[in-house]
């Protein structure tokens, strides 16, 4: 009986030791997880310098070049005077029609509902878009996000365009909820 009780013992003293080990795992397998993500954001950061040292030409080649990178067909940079708010054109790789607008403005500075609207008044009506998109090198207001939301229009702020420049497929920034994506906090002209 002694026996029993002591190998019964021993196995609820283990159950408990692995028990410990599984959450103790777990917490540890979170921590490394939010830190992995937290890392990737400074190191898409970092790796954008260069999108702010180009010109605004550049800049909108620079997002044909990732429209190209993933698949994307017929696509040319169309930006200038009088473009309408569409500075690249092309076909997404289902064939799809998609408009882009993009803003080259310094990392501390936002675009906001006004010139979303405007380009929500174009990009469809003018230029037909299936999906009409707008690339920032900076961040979105709150209202310029809500707006979007409301009108399916994808944006992509500097956050996201760093994992667009590190290799995540446009296709796959399409499908965020952007009401609830981003930030609209200004970034400081000095940050990493």
């Amino acid at each position: 009986m002694g026996t029993v009780l002591l190998v019964a013992l021993a196995a609820v003293v283990a159950a408990v030791v692995v028990t410990g080990l599984v959450r103790a795992g777990r917490r540890e397998a979170e921590a490394e997880k939010a830190r992995l993500a937290e890392e990737a954001q400074r190191q898409a950061r970092r790796s954008l310098e260069a999108v702010w040292a180009m010109d605004d030409r550049e800049f909108e080649e620079y997002v044909a070049q990732l429209c190209r990178r993933d698949g994307c067909t017929e696509v040319e940079r169309v930006g200038g005077s009088g473009d309408l708010g569409a500075d690249v054109i092309g076909r997404l790789p289902d064939g799809r029609k998609i408009v882009i607008q993009c803003k080259h403005y310094a990392k501390h500075r936002t675009v906001g509902s006004r010139d979303i609207q405007t380009f929500n008044g174009t990009a469809r009506a003018e230029h037909g878009a299936d999906v009409p998109v707008f690339v920032a090198s900076c961040v979105f207001t709150k209202p310029a996000r809500t707006f979007a939301a409301r009108h399916n229009l994808t944006l992509i702020d500097i956050n996201l365009l760093g994992f667009w420049n590190n290799g995540t497929r446009l296709t796959s920034l399409l499908d965020l909820d952007i009401g609830r994506s981003g930030t609209n906090r200004k970034l400081h002209p000095d940050h990493d």
